[in-house]
């Protein structure tokens, strides 16, 4: 890799380098109006028993649990994490009822009064505390911007990677580079110019993998291999590795699979997978399966034993532009305006147990934990804002703002998590321990 040096930030993240409640009650769904509650569909239903669906799938057969009132057997798609490929150590809950999703309980819900003064954006705002709009890039309490990465990228930053075990943060942009920054001083260290717009970055062991048009760029960090692996055609949208395959969604509608061979210290061509009939824009792996995003409107279920389609979910109704792995749930985002939850059904197909529904087109989702390890779902919305939810009531903790949409979301230890807009703006956030309520 060719390193241009560059100076950049004065600001400091040392914090880097070290290192829903359910419904309550029982009911009989049987006794229930076959009807799904209009209000539970908004998130504001507060009856309880209410006449109406609290779900958009049929209760699940019971037969499933054992006699003595246990859980039915997880159909798992993440590891021990909760969300797949997080490194976080501590498990989340697992929430089997699709009536836990979407019900608040008593969990807090933001104010939602968070706008963004334009005014305090240019830096002419002259009501100064006294202006009715937020003078921040933040609204909500539970967490707070650490710092932002100056002298960075000029077009919108499409990837975001931090390799396990390093010093150094990557980001990836339209601009044509990748930046190297310093995690102890916040500055940018390098620049690689790849002479194409990075589509996406991900990073898995010791390796990066920065998707390009017509090319995948893959470094290893431990021994300096540089290599360029061919095969797709137009831009490199997504990516992600499982069952020891790295997959890349192209422009073209094509899943690429390649296997690395240790003997030769090469990636070979694997597979072709063929199905959609647009773009791939986003992957993820979970439970033996690839579930891919398409502009298509679909997401298509991949065996990863036979490489095989198994499954089309056709739930949503504009381009699939994220899919997440959380628990035994696929959960996917749309310019629809929706996030989906995905269940696995009694004979192994996925349907809709849940919709959530936004004022605005998504763009990406990110799971993470807090610092309690409570799973949170990150969205970025293209009103230039990220919505933090708990997961899976989808009570609002706050929203992050930005001058221009945010592309780029990425989870790191300890609570920190990263973002990338369009600006070539990168932040770095940090959750905040929940202070507790105070005795009345």
């Amino acid at each position: 890799m060719d390193l241009d040096a560059h100076g950049g930030n004065k600001g400091v993240f040392h914090r880097l380098s070290g290192g829903g409640g359910g419904p309550r009650g029982n009911h009989n769904d049987s006794n229930k109006n076959q009807k799904v509650c209009f209000h539970w569909r908004a998130g504001k239903c507060n009856r309880f028993p209410c006449p109406f669906l609290h779900r958009e799938l049929p209760p699940p057969n019971s037969s499933a649990s054992a006699s003595n009132g246990s859980h039915p057997a997880k159909r798992g798609f993440s590891n021990d994490s909760g969300f797949s490929g997080h490194p976080a150590a501590r498990r989340t809950p697992n929430f089997n009822s699709s009536s836990t999703w979407g019900r608040t309980g008593n969990n807090r819900v933001v104010k939602k009064t968070d706008k963004l003064c334009n005014y305090w954006i240019q830096g002419n705002c002259t009501f100064g505390e006294g202006c009715r709009y937020l003078h921040s890039w933040s609204s909500g309490d539970s967490f707070s911007l650490l710092t932002q990465l100056e002298g960075g990228h000029q077009k919108v930053v499409s990837g975001i990677a931090l390799p396990s075990g390093s010093d150094k943060l990557y980001t990836g942009s339209q601009d044509e580079t990748v930046r190297i920054w310093d995690c102890q001083s916040g500055q940018c260290m390098g620049v690689i110019n790849l002479g194409g717009e990075v589509g996406c970055m991900i990073t898995e062991g010791p390796w990066i993998f920065v998707g390009i048009p017509n090319l995948v760029k893959a470094w290893n960090l431990q021994t300096n291999a540089d290599l360029s692996l061919s095969g797709p055609v137009g831009q490199v949208y997504a990516m992600v590795v499982g069952s020891d395959l790295l997959f890349a969604g192209t422009q073209d509608s094509e899943i690429l699979a390649w296997r690395y061979n240790a003997a030769t210290s090469i990636f070979e061509p694997a597979a072709s997978l063929k199905g959609h009939s647009l773009a791939v824009v986003s992957l993820v792996v979970g439970a033996n399966r690839l579930f891919s995003g398409s502009m298509d409107n679909s997401i298509k279920v991949w065996n990863l034993e036979n490489l095989q389609c198994v499954q089309t979910l056709t739930g949503h109704t504009s381009v699939v532009m994220s899919v997440l792995c959380w628990d035994q749930f696929l959960l996917s985002s749309s310019l629809d305006k929706t996030i989906k939850v995905w269940a696995a059904t009694e004979r192994g197909d996925l349907e809709v147990t849940y919709t959530h529904q936004e004022e605005h087109g998504l763009l990406k989702l990110c799971g993470m934990h807090d610092l309690e390890g409570k799973p949170l779902l990150l969205c970025s919305c293209n009103d230039n804002s990220v919505r933090i939810y708990d997961l899976p009531s989808f009570s609002e903790r706050g929203k992050i703002f930005s001058k221009q949409e945010i592309r780029a979301i990425q989870a790191g230890p300890g609570g920190l998590f990263f973002t990338g807009d369009g600006t070539g703006q990168v932040r770095v956030w940090n959750c905040k321990a929940e202070q507790p309520t105070p005795a009345t």
